[in-house]
């Protein structure tokens, strides 16, 4: 898990944490940290995913997030304050009585979202292809032999023939000139019997 999961972690814990502290204390400063750091797990979890390559679960987050901000909308606008201070700016108002159900689904689509999200991004298999052809065993009539090579032995080093130099032919006069150091050409041939 890279950083910006562990932040997810850590920002889920703090968000229940101040969850609990706001319907404790009821301020609204314990609100806001509230609200500040479920954004933070949510952002994290975004990164998380998106670095794990779990385009699912992204689907899913964006389909959620998608519904949760029309549900949000549609709830502000039966109670008259999205968009507008009138009611009846769009056409006829509606009873305020009815707006419940939008709540509620913006609430679960929310909630709903954030778990997917925060589940793609800390446990290691949600959201990713349990079939992948790399995590399941090969039989053994599928598998084909590999060649093997064989052994290296430790080899000599290569000598290299000596480098043969041009002979230059030889006049008389120049080999009466040049002594001979070779024991070779100071033998004499053997006489014939």
């Amino acid at each position: 898990m890279g950083n910006s999961g562990k932040l997810a972690v850590v920002a889920a814990f703090v968000s229940l944490g101040l969850l609990v502290l706001a319907a404790v204390v009821l301020e609204e400063l314990v609100l806001y940290l509230f609200l500040g750091s479920v954004l933070v797990c949510y952002l994290a979890s975004l990164v998380q995913v998106f670095s794990r390559r779990r385009y699912l679960v992204v689907l899913l987050g964006a389909a959620g997030t998608s519904l949760f901000i029309g549900c949000s909308i549609a709830f502000l606008r039966m109670w008259g304050i999205a968009f507008t201070q009138d009611a009846n700016a769009m056409g006829s108002a509606v009873s305020t009585k009815d707006s419940d159900i939008y709540f509620y689904l913006a609430a679960v689509a929310g909630i709903g979202t954030l778990a997917v999200m925060f589940l793609g991004a800390v446990v290691p298999s949600f959201g990713s292809r349990a079939s992948a052809p790399a995590n399941r065993p090969v039989p053994a009539a599928v598998k084909k032999p590999t060649p093997r090579k064989p052994a290296s032995r430790p080899t000599a080093p290569a000598k290299r023939p000596a480098a043969k130099r041009p002979v230059a032919p030889r006049t008389p006069t120049t080999a009466a000139k040049r002594p001979t150091s070779n024991a070779s050409a100071q033998r004499k041939p053997a006489p014939k019997r």
